[in-house]
């Protein structure tokens, strides 16, 4: 394991510096809508910043009233 580490230095810093700013953004959002799941989520799941993209972009946008957006999708009209 610490070979590999030395070996991948960069690579490990360029997914930290990655996945850190969405990380957190993503969990300021969640915490400031009391979106607990997402917190949870986003918290404990690490993604390579995927979740959370995924929920500052989509899934914080939608109220408590709202359908999910692939519902939204396979419920229109023709």
């Amino acid at each position: 394991m610490e070979q590999f580490i030395d070996e991948n230095f960069w690579l490990l810093l360029l997914t930290l510096i990655w996945t850190l700013p969405w990380k957190g953004a993503a969990l300021w959002k969640a915490s400031q809508k009391k979106h607990l799941i997402w917190f949870i989520s986003i918290l404990v799941l690490n993604t390579f910043a995927g979740l959370e993209i995924l929920y500052i972009f989509i899934f914080s946008k939608m109220g408590k009233g709202d359908r999910p957006w692939y519902k939204k999708i396979l419920n229109r009209k023709k």
